[in-house]
């Protein structure tokens, strides 16, 4: 970039600064009500579109999620990534853990602590207890 491409860069921000400094300015001076009531009204429709925003984008966040889920799924599916190869805890965890017990009578309670986004720990305990793999693990879980 050249010194004239900068200069000019420069000029450009300073009139768009300058053009949207009047148009607040005009704005103030021109506005119908108090500013005290002009203030009160930008709070009211700041707060009313910000939780719009808000509940946007948390749908967006849950329709992401789902999306993102539904892919690691086919890619299990296709054989991209093994079988097993993240962890998707559905229903109830007190059934599971039943289970679990059931199936493995060696494990205890401690061993199948599960909090919500710990399951890596949860995974590595089990497969210390089981001498299993963490696919293996992992698989087992989903299926339960």
């Amino acid at each position: 970039m050249s010194y004239n491409e900068d200069n000019n860069s420069g000029k450009i921000l300073l009139a768009v600064l300058a053009g949207a400094s009047a148009g607040i300015v005009a704005g103030l001076l021109m506005a119908p009500d108090k500013g005290s009531a002009t203030r009160g009204n930008l709070k009211n429709y700041a707060g009313k579109y910000g939780d719009q925003f808000g509940e946007q984008l948390t749908k967006l966040g849950q329709q992401f999620d789902t999306s993102f889920k539904g892919v690691v799924e086919k890619l299990e599916e296709l054989g991209v990534t093994g079988a097993g190869s993240s962890l998707n805890m559905k229903g109830d965890w007190n059934t599971t853990k039943g289970k679990l017990k059931q199936q493995y009578g060696q494990l205890t309670d401690e061993d199948l602590t599960y909090t919500e986004g710990q399951g890596d720990e949860l995974v590595g305990r089990l497969q210390e207890k089981l001498g299993k793999g963490k696919r293996e693990i992992v698989r087992m879980l989903n299926e339960l």
